[in-house]
């Protein structure tokens, strides 16, 4: 079959995904031109009447030659020739075209009626970039930015008939928005005239809305690509505070992606110091830090990964005098110790402050995960004590130094515990309240148990008020 180039004027362009030519079929210019409207349904309104003659403003030529003085559009093409379409032109731009038509198409609102519309439940998305919005956006507007804007609103607006209206710096950018947003079978798109400069200079609420700098953007871009975090979602967990019970084995991997997510404070609490024999599972720590406290190890080790991070160190045991002032403050704790006594009393101080207690256990090439959250509002689950009434007898619970531990077990139990403390944080997804997730790595295999909760817990059953830190040590020591 014949081909034949043809060549697009400017002002068709948009219509051919900015191609300048385009390769067509046809043995005549009327089938090559068919064949172009075919392939780029936009251009064919734009050349021929709907009789199928063409516009009395376009000119077609085959080489040099224009079509009316050869064949018409039944002049025959050979392999190569090229088609060139010459419409008239009065020195204006093919943008300025687009703009003239999406105004007749596309409703454009006064801020003042914009801002009505949205105290009645319509959706505002400014779609502005970032550098834009910085100085201020109009008050309670999404912030989707018109890079990411089909990729993000069905997630920040799934319902397509409800009304939506974008707006821009001054007025343009927001049609070509609504356009978009038509495409995607929104039903009921508008947009802001004049944008905001025009809403600001009518006295409209707008804000300064609080926002990461360059340096954040950049190391968390990953994040802010995805809707469930985002930029908001990633102040969430600039703000959030973390503590880590624990700077060994579940504690390490745990601190370090903490820390890489971008979580704000994270506060560490051990006693011991860094041991060689430490180093085959406690990534966080290395040779050169042995003998130092494992809490100014794990600074180290997190401000060699994200400086910006800040981090509180706790050298001490963890006990029932110190416990509260340790506790107070933090949003999520993450329990990584090594012995009984220490979890029961997480237990009962996370209980008491209303923590979310995420939990992490390993022995051998077995590991145990979970959150414990009876304060959770939404849906309570259980506490540690519900799980486990009493601590198992010493024959049964060896540590690891008596028994060992595969060295990239913590990892995968305290990369878990990570990622429920991300979750609780950012409120998403669904957190292992109510379920135990048991890991056997040699079978590498994952169980999830369902955990229910004891409604006459001492500590956590409903109604029942606190009753107080008990002598740790002694109540593990008599099972």
């Amino acid at each position: 079959m014949t081909e034949v180039t043809v060549r697009i004027p400017t002002p068709l362009r948009p219509f051919t995904n900015q191609q300048a030519e385009v390769a067509v079929h046809g043995s005549t210019v009327g089938q090559a031109l068919a064949d172009l409207c075919a392939r780029h349904e936009g251009v064919g309104p734009r050349i021929f009447t709907a009789d199928g003659e063409l516009r009395r403003f376009v000119n077609v030529f085959v080489g040099e030659h224009h079509v009316s003085v050869l064949e018409g559009l039944a002049t025959p093409v050979a392999d190569g020739d090229v088609i060139a379409i010459i419409p008239a032109v009065a020195g204006g731009s093919a943008r300025d075209d687009r703009l003239a038509a999406l105004r007749r198409d596309i409703v454009e609102l006064e801020p003042q009626a914009a801002w009505d519309r949205m105290q009645r439940g319509a959706v505002l998305v400014d779609v502005r970039e970032q550098d834009e919005i910085a100085a201020g956006s109009p008050a309670g507007a999404l912030h989707l930015g018109r890079g990411f804007l089909e990729l993000r609103i069905e997630d920040a607006v799934p319902e397509l008939d409800r009304p939506v209206m974008t707006l821009c710096g001054g007025g343009a950018r927001s049609l070509f928005a609504a356009e978009d947003l038509r495409r995607l079978g929104y039903s009921n798109v508008s947009s802001v005239a004049g944008g905001f400069n025009r809403w600001k200079d009518q006295g409209l609420p707008f804000e300064v809305p609080r926002m990461l700098d360059a340096a954040a953007r950049e190391r968390y871009s990953r994040h802010l690509l995805m809707p469930e975090v985002g930029e908001q979602g990633q102040l969430k967990l600039q703000d959030s505070k973390v503590l880590l019970v624990g700077a060994g084995g579940l504690g390490s991997p745990a601190a370090l992606y903490l820390a890489a997510a971008g979580i704000g404070t994270i506060g560490l609490v051990d006693h011991d110091v860094v041991d060689r024999s430490n180093l085959q599972r406690q990534v966080i720590h290395n040779e050169a830090r042995v003998g130092e406290p494992k809490v100014e190890s794990a600074r180290a080790g997190i401000h060699a990964l994200n400086p910006s991070v800040n981090v509180i160190t706790h050298d001490c045991y963890l006990n029932a005098d110190n416990v509260d002032a340790l506790f107070d403050g933090y949003d999520v704790v993450l329990d990584g110790a090594d012995n009984f006594p220490t979890r029961y009393l997480v237990n009962d101080a996370c209980v008491k402050h209303g923590i979310p207690n995420v939990h992490g256990a390993v022995f051998r090439f077995e590991g145990q995960v979970s959150v414990f959250y009876p304060g959770r509002a939404d849906a309570p689950g259980p506490c540690y004590r519900c799980l486990f009434p009493e601590p198992p007898p010493p024959e049964l619970a060896p540590s690891c130094a008596e028994a060992g531990v595969l060295g990239v077990l913590p990892g995968v139990i305290g990369l878990l515990q990570s990622i429920e403390a991300v979750k609780l944080i950012l409120g998403i997804g669904d957190p292992l309240v109510g379920r135990l997730l048991y890991f056997d790595a040699l079978a590498m295999r994952f169980n999830e148990l369902k955990m229910p909760r004891n409604p006459d817990c001492d500590y956590c059953g409903e109604g029942k008020p606190f009753p107080g830190y008990v002598d740790y040590q002694g109540f593990c020591a008599e099972r």
